[in-house]
């Protein structure tokens, strides 16, 4: 019984990793970003969900100020609303 009790402290994390690599996150975008700024790869994969969905997902005021953030968004809306 001392073995069992050793090893429930590292299941225990192990299962909860497991559990939060199953939560549902932001899709990623299906294509290679690298090389583009964080401000293109935020904006591309918030422009590609919101092709997908009924609401607009996008900080308009990054938008108007962060050229990166409006070029990422702006091509991955287009290029998620042809595929979808």
């Amino acid at each position: 019984m001392r073995q069992v009790a050793r090893r429930r402290p590292v299941l225990l994390p192990a299962l909860l990793m497991l559990a939060a690599g199953c939560a549902q996150q932001a899709a990623a975008p299906r294509i290679n970003l690298s090389g583009f700024p964080p401000a293109f790869k935020q904006g591309y994969a918030e422009g590609c969900e919101s092709a997908g969905s009924r609401s607009m997902r996008r900080d308009e005021n990054r938008y108007q100020t962060d050229f990166d953030y409006m070029q990422g968004w702006n091509d991955g809306y287009s290029i998620c609303a042809k595929r979808k």
